[in-house]
């Protein structure tokens, strides 16, 4: 399989599908919320966010972004958000290939720390985190019961 990693925007076609099936996917965890619409298109645009897709030819296969995180006056944090992988294509790496991309280039951009929520019912989400060097933190948005980790950036 040879993937092409690419960088698009929330509105491009070929992203889609991830936010399509990363809503049924809250929609089969959680039942119905409104995660959605929580964040707007243009905070994964670069200069202070970024979005990459996974393509596999005309298939998304994976993907994820950034954006910046309001951490008070630190403007050098950013939150990951919208990591998805497709169903035909989990436990072959590529959330964890997403997330090493995502870390290199947030840390090209300025950011020095990386932050993110995931849910209580993505235990794969969790393990892939602290197998990446992840810490917990204490939660930091909306969900009482989100998991909350945070990396330092280096070189």
């Amino acid at each position: 399989m040879k993937l092409e990693l690419r960088q698009a925007r929330l509105s491009d076609a070929v992203v889609a599908p991830l936010l399509a099936g990363l809503e049924q996917e809250y929609e089969t965890r959680y039942g119905g919320n409104d995660e959605m619409s929580w964040t707007r298109p243009e905070e994964f645009d670069p200069p202070g966010g970024l979005f990459l897709v996974l393509l596999d030819g005309p298939v998304t296969a994976a993907g994820g972004g950034y954006r910046q995180h309001d951490a008070g006056s630190d403007r050098r944090v950013c939150e990951v958000k919208r990591m998805w992988t497709n169903p035909d294509y989990r436990r072959e790496g590529l959330a964890a290939r997403v997330l090493d991309a995502l870390e290199r280039e947030a840390f090209s951009a300025g950011y020095h720390r990386l932050v993110l929520e995931t849910g209580p019912a993505q235990p794969e989400a969790a393990a892939l985190y602290e197998q990446r060097g992840y810490v917990r933190i204490p939660r930091y948005g909306r969900y009482a019961q989100a998991l909350a980790f945070a990396m330092d950036l280096h070189s």
